[in-house]
This record gives structure tokens, sequence and C-alpha cells, in this order.
């Protein structure tokens, strides 16, 4: 009984607690990762925090943020070690036809729209479809993304994302709605982040903001408000 209670003491003091991400963490991890503002970072913090809570987060020390709000020439994907307090990738990844030029401006729910979504993802298990080896992604957010698996989007690897592309178009290639990464290393990213890991996928949206959620039960916690720059701003 003793040796149990000292393996359930060292699991609890190894486990990465989102909800308690101290600031430090939140600098720590943006000074890996250019580009990407600390309020964005500690959104998508709170948000995974609130599906951990849930039980929606089977792999609570991984953490993927994309911000739409840069454009799709820029490397905006991140992946985070929460535990390890480290930035595993930094890439680009593209958005759908419908979202936009370089820069998105348009995100949908509905089938057939072409456009990205929003919200707080998911991952689940991988398959080889059309598109090579690629990730199905789970949206929680009702009316902004809980239409994924319907939509078939997911996380896959596309020969339009490349610096080739941008050079070429001066932005990437689009989407069909999916977040497309470059094809070399599109396995390697899948596989480090599948089976249960959250996507933050942002857009300084006031509705999607505003009502989402997993922000809500965060800021409810907290006792604060959304910060109007948050709201109405983007990059």
């Amino acid at each position: 009984m003793k040796r149990l209670f000292v393996t359930i003491a060292i699991a609890l003091a190894g486990a990465v607690n989102l909800h308690a991400a101290p600031d430090a963490l939140v600098i720590t991890l943006v000074s890996q990762a250019p580009g990407l503002r600390a309020d964005v970072l500690q959104m998508a913090l709170d948000a995974a925090s609130s599906a951990a809570e849930r039980g929606l987060v089977a792999r609570r020390n991984l953490l993927t943020v994309i911000d739409y709000s840069l454009p799709s020439s820029q490397q905006r994907l991140f992946v985070f070690d929460l535990a390890a307090k480290k930035v595993l990738f930094h890439e680009l990844v593209a958005h759908g036809k419908s979202s936009g030029g370089d820069i998105a401006d348009f995100f949908s729910n509905e089938p057939g729209s072409e456009a990205t979504s929003l919200g707080l993802f998911i991952t689940q298990d991988t398959y080889i479809g059309h598109n090579g080896y690629s990730l199905r992604l789970r949206g929680l957010e009702e009316g902004v993304n809980d239409m994924a698996s319907e939509r078939a989007i997911v996380l896959h690897g596309a020969y339009y994302v490349s610096s080739e592309a941008i050079r070429v178009l001066g932005r990437l290639g689009r989407s069909w709605g999916c977040p497309a990464v470059r094809s070399e290393i599109a396995e390697k990213l899948i596989d480090t982040i599948r089976g249960g890991s959250a996507i933050f996928a942002y857009y300084p949206d006031k509705s999607w903001l505003s009502n989402s959620v997993y922000l809500r039960q965060a800021l409810a916690r907290s006792g604060s408000k959304p910060a109007s720059n948050v709201l109405t701003s983007s990059k």
C-alpha cells in the first residue's frame, strides 16, 4: 500500500497542470516561438485546461497552437511540449480556399464551405487517404468546429505548403479547410501529437472569443474579462 501511495505521489508531481500554467511558462515558451503573442498562448493554455477538466484531453503535456491572424507565408503553427517547456515544431500551415489569400479572414463550420474552422480541437487516430498519412481531428466547439469529422477536416501534408509556393505565389497554396503542413514533416508531426492532444486554432474573431465555452470557463475561474485588444486586433 505504501508503494502505491508513493507511485501516485510521483505521478501527480510529474503531471502537467494546464490550469495553473504560470506566467513564467508562457514567457519561456513564447521566447522560443517567434511571431506568437503571449496572450494567444495563454488563451490556448486556458482553453486546453478547460477541456482537460472535462476529461477530453488525453495528452496534457502537448499543445498545438495555430495563429491564423498571421499570414500563410509565415510559420504560424507551433507545437509545445509543456512538460519539457520547449517548442517541438514551428511550421508553415495552410488555410482553406474560401478563408482568404495570404491572410485568412473568413472561417466556417459548414460542409462544402472549403473554409478553415477556428476553436479547440482534439487529435484522434491516423489513416492513409487521398492526402497520404493524415490525422483526424475532433472539433469540440458547437457551431464553430464540431462538423470537422463530417467535413473530413484533418491534418495532412501537402506539396503546396513550401517555401517554393511562397516564392511563386507570394503565399501558400490552400486546402479545402484542412490545416495542411509541409509533406517533409507531416508524418513526424502527426505521430508527435496524435492520440488526444489539444489543437487551438486562433483568430481575433469577436463572436467566437466571446462565446467559446472553453474560454468562458477559464475566464469564470479567474474572474477576468477578455482584453479588448485580444478581441479587436489582428496581426
